[in-house]
């Protein structure tokens, strides 16, 4: 887990989770005081489209910092998607000043289809938020 300025500050309280995917991304909300995550939908579109639901996203929620999934393979490697997940968030650090935070999301997507999911990527981003909020002292 990681941003840009190290450790989550005391202060950062609420959160907007992200499971990034090239057209679908899901999206969770929580807070550090209940250290659990709610589903928030999936923005579905692609490149230079899914700026505006991701926009729309978080003027909604106003969250003090956003955390990202990243993707690795089963043995820690990095993949296309792992460059393309941390690509996404230095663009979210970029276009909204929020902290960014980086959490390996293996298996997320698995465990929301195995907990019967009915939206696999809000459910994905839950779980990497969960797992992100249950990290912090």
């Amino acid at each position: 887990m990681s941003a840009a300025g190290g450790p989550c500050p005391v202060q950062l309280q609420i959160f907007l989770a992200f499971d990034f995917g090239l057209v679908r991304t899901g999206v969770a909300t929580g807070n550090r005081l209940t250290r659990s995550a709610t589903p928030r939908g999936t923005v579905v579109a692609a490149g230079a489209a899914r700026w505006s639901g991701l926009r729309e996203r978080i003027e909604q929620w106003q969250p003090d910092a956003l955390v990202v999934g990243i993707p690795f393979h089963p043995d820690g490697a990095a993949h296309d998607n792992t460059v393309r997940a941390q690509r996404f968030a230095r663009q979210l650090r970029g276009r909204f000043g929020l902290p960014v935070f980086e959490v390996d999301e293996r298996y997320s997507t698995t465990q929301a289809l195995s907990e019967g999911a009915r939206d696999a990527d809000a459910a994905a981003a839950c779980i990497i938020l969960e797992q992100f909020l249950r990290s912090l002292p």
